[in-house]
């Protein structure tokens, strides 16, 4: 896929090609767990890690975070084959896309900020609806933001990894009874908003077989950057 950003991908020059270890060097270092070698977000928070360059002593630091803290998804320009010590637990290709649209005057839902208060009704929606890895500390990362509608959380969205200049949307779902009211887009547009008032460009991934997100994410103005590799690795069977 072309780099449609600032940048060039093919040299690993933009921010969001190494996307993860620029989070947890800037924005997110406090989220950080591991070395100059290694990094990864705690797994409560999200299951991430990066790698500085994929050298034996890189995946050494690794191995001690997935040992220490279970499995590591990698998110990377090119696909990576681990060394020995490490077992693949699943590979995909996802698309990075950005937002160079046109924030247009919409009605905004009567959204709420989500909390730890929320945490409970937030697993329960994500877990039925599946928009990608969410766990009991991911509202942690900040921006998290729903919709409630007769007792329940009906939809949700928010902030995921940030990093200089630019902010990830994530967790975007829609309780199955609520959907087709167009619910998901305009938190979306409501987040675009946000993140657009801090002069950061926002941000997504989604899987590339996901045509049916995918679509939708071009209607509301993303464009797709390129693709990118997930790996999520776990200690090798004994």
């Amino acid at each position: 896929m072309p780099d449609t950003t600032t940048g060039n991908a093919t040299s690993g020059a933009h921010a969001l090609d190494q996307v993860v270890w620029n989070a947890l060097t800037s924005k997110q270092r406090r989220f950080a767990l591991g070395n100059d070698r290694a990094l990864r977000f705690p797994t409560a928070v999200a299951p991430f890690a990066a790698l500085k360059g994929p050298s034996p002593a890189s995946f050494d630091a690794l191995r001690e975070l997935i040992a220490a803290h279970g499995p590591a998804a990698l998110v990377t320009p090119d696909e990576i084959r681990p060394p020995a010590g490490l077992s693949v637990i699943r590979r995909a290709t996802l698309l990075q896309m950005v937002w160079q649209g046109t924030l247009e005057p919409a009605s905004a839902p009567e959204h709420v900020t989500l909390a730890e208060a929320d945490v409970p009704d937030m697993l329960a929606l994500t877990t039925a609806a599946q928009p990608g890895p969410f766990g009991p500390r991911t509202f942690e990362l900040g921006g998290y933001i729903g919709v409630r509608s007769e007792g329940r959380l009906a939809a949700m969205a928010g902030e995921r990894m940030r990093l200089d200049g630019y902010t990830e949307i994530s967790a975007v779902c829609v309780d199955a009874a609520f959907r087709r009211q167009g619910l998901a887009a305009r938190l979306i547009r409501a987040l675009i908003a946000t993140i657009g008032a801090r002069s950061e460009t926002p941000f997504l991934h989604v899987l590339a077989t996901n045509q049916v997100a995918i679509e939708r994410y071009l209607a509301l103005g993303f464009v797709v950057r390129r693709e990118m590799s997930l790996l999520v690795l776990g200690e090798a069977q004994a």
